[in-house]
């Protein structure tokens, strides 16, 4: 049996779960149903699948350390990590995948999975790989897996299978593609839907490398090239691979239905019904979560009276619902959302107009991930601002320094390790020191638990840019 490869897409930025995802802590790494992120949720349903090798993931160059230690955590030691330096769209990111896992001469069935879907029977799921590993994807087929739809959604692409009586035969479920189809209008879905012959496009995928790359060179010769140029040029950097810059930039954007899959004859669609959701709403994920007799779906320290049909998501903080009917309410330490249920999908339009203004509630969270660890922005104000820093165990900052502000650090647990120009030394809980400004500097954790301080900055400007690094672990 041909070897099974998982490429687990991770660069997308989930704009439609704001204000709890965002670009640099998306969706796909978030514990929205479980304990689990989406990521991890992702490979772990793999699990027995029958000679399955380890998996390519393919991310934003930003979330690299997010990748890395989200998959470790559940045991996935990926083959690579391919960074990419800008985004282009499936088609090209698969097609650095599929080169990727040719090497050494190989040319194994590559199962493209985003890793921020939700699929609840594990168990089917794994058999419909298996059912289109047999025959369709091992002969040369551009398998793709269709959701059996449950009502006439307008929020999805469709594909158009042959009809089963003119399938071929041999091939279980696996049906010719007939055509895809955009986002329809809903007499157009119910029409769809009572054909019986049209399926959600989940955007899963499962195809020899080699067949996916001869059909991309035959239809888009240039990306094809491109990536191939890029993958080349790319550099190793510990468990990352990094894609060349200039020629992946120079590489056409497009998905790969547009590339490959409207104009291909060897697509082909296993329908499925899984419990697939793709997560792309607050209104979606409301209809896969846990709801109370009244259709109420809560998340954290929630409160509600006399509510139906509510999803209101915590954070810190109590959140209370009064007489409340099909309202989201999704509260983070800095931005809160309040909006109807029917009315989130135009949650991206928040988005654009926080980019527009240059807000960084568009981007960024009050806590920020590192590969050290993580800092919380507790408060700010004129030349001052204050942070909650946590160093994991082991684990140290980079060797830099400020040109416009000093630094005060007070370790509140644990011990760290400083260095200031040529000093180094231990601090215990309850003691302090300060840094001056353009003083060279690094913080470490040389203990066995997490490290907790407080830092109080002072200066004319306070900006994370201002920073120059001298020596880094991380190669940043």
């Amino acid at each position: 049996m041909t070897d099974l490869v998982p490429v687990l897409l991770s660069g997308g930025s989930g704009t439609r779960l704001w204000p709890l995802s965002r670009e640099t802590h998306p969706k796909q790494f978030q514990p929205l149903v479980g304990e689990q992120s989406l990521l991890q949720a992702t490979w772990q349903r793999l699990a027995g699948l029958p000679g399955m090798a380890a998996p390519i993931v393919v991310a934003n160059e930003e979330h690299r350390f997010m990748v890395a230690e989200q998959l470790r955590q559940v045991g996935a030691g990926p083959s690579a990590i391919v960074l990419e330096p800008v985004g282009r769209n499936t088609a090209p990111a698969i097609a650095v995948a599929a080169l990727q896992a040719m090497e050494g001469g190989r040319d194994p069935l590559l199962l493209v999975l985003p890793s921020d879907h939700v699929i609840g029977d594990a168990a089917g799921f794994r058999a419909a790989v298996q059912e289109a590993r047999r025959g369709a994807a091992e002969q040369g087929s551009l398998v793709t897996f269709g959701i059996v739809p449950t009502g006439p959604e307008t929020g999805y692409g469709y594909i158009k299978a042959v009809a089963a009586e003119a399938a071929p035969t041999g091939e279980g479920g696996v049906r010719a593609v007939e055509r895809f189809v955009e986002k329809p209008d809903l007499a157009t879905a119910q029409a769809y839907v009572a054909s019986g012959d049209y399926f959600w496009n989940s955007g899963m995928f499962l195809f020899r490398a080699s067949a996916y790359l001869a059909e991309l060179s035959k239809f888009a010769p240039a990306m094809a090239a491109a990536a191939e140029a890029a993958l080349a040029g790319g550099k190793r950097d510990v468990d990352f691979l990094r894609l060349d810059r200039a020629a992946f930039e120079a590489c056409p954007a497009d998905s790969i239905d547009y590339a490959v899959m409207e104009k291909t004859e060897a697509a082909a669609v296993l329908p499925i019904n899984v419990g697939w959701n793709d997560v792309g709403s607050w209104s979606a994920l409301w209809e896969i979560a846990d709801q109370d007799p009244d259709g109420n779906a809560h998340h954290g320290d929630v409160l509600a009276l006399g509510c139906r049909n509510t999803l209101a998501w915590g954070g810190r903080r109590l959140v209370s619902l009064l007489g409340l009917q099909d309202v989201i309410v999704v509260d983070t330490d800095d931005a809160l959302l309040v909006a109807s249920r029917d009315q989130v999908q135009q949650v991206k339009d928040i988005v654009a107009r926080l980019k527009a203004e240059g807000r960084p509630q568009a981007a960024v969270h009050r806590k920020v991930y590192r590969p050290w660890g993580s800092y919380d922005g507790i408060d700010s104000g004129e030349r001052f601002q204050v942070k909650r820093i946590v160093v994991k165990p082991g684990a140290a900052l980079s060797l830099q320094m400020h040109h416009h502000r000093a630094e005060h650090w007070i370790v509140v647990s644990g011990s760290a390790r400083v260095t200031c120009e040529d000093k180094v030394f231990l601090l215990a809980e309850n003691q302090s020191t300060y840094i001056p400004l353009g003083s060279k500097h690094r913080l470490e954790n040389p203990g066995k638990v997490p490290l907790e301080l407080i830092e109080v900055q002072s200066g004319s400007y306070l900006g994370e840019d201002d920073i120059v690094r001298f020596e880094d672990v991380y190669g940043r």
